[in-house]
């Protein structure tokens, strides 16, 4: 691997514009002079990881200072043929057709990303992360981005081993530096330190694991996310001050665990529009940290885990709130060798955190389908999740280094002594 370089920075004010090329995917990004130099230095250090990178600097664009007013006259005569149209019952705005074509919807739906859910300005800094498996989408997001902002960066980062592994130390570098980052890639990196530090320092953040073209184009991401968030905060006084939740299923579960109110996670709607905001795409989950220690019985997933729909369902043994069994065939199988290996990593008294329940959720999206990605999956109306493993982000002890969830199809779930969805129906007032 190699790293090509065009240093002009003797001739250039101290803010410049980085532009990238990877894959010959062109895109631009505004750092300041020493990061830039510290995040090619970091880049070089790690090409193994990447493929072929080729950075060039050029100055920072700026407005024509000298461009000369529109005349007011003009914009008189524009308002005033505007409002004799809006007199004449003229409507001089027109919806746009329907996209048609593959290409169409895929654009479509990253101008919804870019413009709805992001609401991303002109002039912010926008690193858009993806991997192989999510390049097209990477690329469909980047187009959309630069009609917004020219200060756009576009990066393929190699396809991480599991949910919650650390990206590559230049891209975890380059997240710090943005106020928007977009992460569409195979492997989830919500549960990551370079998220919480991207967080923490002001970037707004969407991820969208394991997405796929039709994923992207069709079922939960088609939704109107502004209707998924008026839904979420509706549900909001059905939550208050109930902790007991109990979770039962024709297939087996039946799992109890305590929970403090206050800690329910309203903002998983879509609207990711302000500084340290956390957002999955596609958006439309209520979800919560269930209290560390408190939960026990059987959870047995039924819909998919990861991205595999189900075929024989998985039985999970917990007790205080740690997996100490998994049972389930070929399935089961996998899930305890992929914790067990990256157990292996940690310290022999952090072992144990692996199994975490770390998260239960349920479903708001009203588009979401049962696809065999848990994605889509866990947005569900009528189904619930549990997450196992890191619950660090969360507020939990749990540093795991993975988290992966499965879906519960069809759940009767109660909360307190108040339903809030039966057989996989959801019965909760949302008024």
């Amino acid at each position: 691997m190699s790293l090509y370089a065009t240093d002009s920075m003797n001739v250039l004010n101290p803010i410049q514009e980085c532009c990238f090329v990877a894959h010959g995917v062109v895109s631009t990004s505004v750092l300041h002079q020493d990061s830039y130099r510290t995040i090619c230095s970091k880049i070089s250090t790690h090409s193994r990881w990447m493929s072929v990178w080729e950075i060039m600097v050029h100055p920072f664009r700026r407005k024509d200072k000298d461009r000369e007013p529109m005349v007011n006259d003009v914009d008189e005569d524009i308002n005033a043929l505007l409002d004799s149209n809006s007199e004449n019952g003229i409507h001089t705005k027109e919806r746009p057709p329907e996209p048609t074509t593959d290409e169409e919807r895929l654009h479509a739906i990253s101008d919804m990303v870019v413009q709805t859910c992001m609401d991303i300005r002109r002039g912010e800094n926008v690193l858009i992360v993806c991997d192989p498996t999510t390049a097209e989408i990477g690329q469909s997001l980047h187009i959309a981005t630069q009609k917004r902002s020219d200060r756009v960066l576009l990066i393929v980062m190699p396809k991480s081993r599991h949910h919650g592994e650390e990206p590559p130390t230049p891209v975890a570098a380059l997240m710090r530096q943005q106020q928007v980052v977009i992460a569409a890639t195979k492997y989830s990196l919500t549960h990551t330190k370079a998220v919480r530090q991207a967080l923490k320092d002001g970037a707004r953040v969407a991820t969208m694991p394991g997405m796929t073209f039709e994923l992207y184009t069709e079922g939960g991401m088609t939704a109107d996310f502004q209707e998924v968030k008026r839904r979420i905060s509706n549900i909001a006084n059905f939550l208050r001050r109930r902790r007991i939740i109990n979770v039962k299923s024709e297939t087996g579960t039946d799992i109890t665990f305590e929970v403090n109110w206050r800690e329910w996670k309203l903002d998983d709607n879509g609207i990711c529009n302000r500084p340290r905001m956390l957002t999955n795409l596609p958006a439309g989950k209520v979800f919560i940290l269930p209290k560390e220690g408190t939960m026990n019985g059987t959870i047995v997933i039924d819909g998919s885990w990861d991205s595999t729909l189900i075929e024989e369902p998985v039985e999970f043994i917990v007790e205080d709130g740690t997996v100490i069994d998994v049972k389930g065939g070929g399935l089961a199988a996998t899930i305890r060798q992929s914790y067990g290996e990256v157990a292996k990593k940690l310290k022999t008294k952090d072992r144990e955190s692996v199994w975490t329940v770390a998260e239960f959720g349920f479903g708001m999206n009203p588009s979401a389908r049962l696809v065999g990605n848990v994605l889509e999956d866990e947005k569900r109306m009528g189904s619930c999740y549990f997450s196992i493993g890191d619950n660090s982000r969360l507020g939990g002890s749990s540093h795991a280094g993975i988290h992966v969830s499965g879906v519960l199809a069809e759940p009767t779930v109660w909360l307190d002594d108040t339903c809030l969805t039966e057989a996989g129906q959801f019965m909760a007032s949302e008024s």
